[in-house]
């Protein structure tokens, strides 16, 4: 199990309380700083079942600088989603837990990592 997070963020660290807490085994990735590449995004989004849109934090100064407001959410913009995402790491939605069992969930609540624990056992 990996879970992407910025140390920054309370959603983040109180993931790594419920995991810890689980006695979970899992790998940390600081995505800002080992960032993602195109393909590990799409990957992630495949397991996630969710299109790039879904996981962009759109209120974020990056998104209203790229005008992601105004681009379109189909699949003729889905590779430039993607590409602003690995160019722009922040946008990306926090934090994400690849479960061992190949899916990926936004775990932004103590439920949803406590499914992501499930998922592995």
């Amino acid at each position: 199990m990996e879970i992407w997070i910025n140390p920054a963020c309370s959603k983040c660290r109180a993931a790594i309380g419920v995991l810890d807490a689980e006695g979970a085994g899992y790998t940390v990735r600081r995505y800002l700083e080992d960032v993602p590449s195109q393909d590990e995004i799409r990957a992630v989004l495949e397991r996630l079942g969710l299109e790039p849109w879904d996981i962009t934090r759109t209120q974020e100064p990056a998104a209203k600088e790229l005008g992601l407001a105004g681009w379109p959410r189909d699949d003729s913009a889905r590779d430039r989603w993607i590409a602003a995402l690995a160019a722009h790491p922040r946008l990306i939605q926090r934090p994400i837990i690849t479960a061992d069992d190949g899916t990926a969930l936004v775990a932004r609540t103590e439920d949803a990592v406590r499914e992501a624990v499930s998922r592995g056992r």
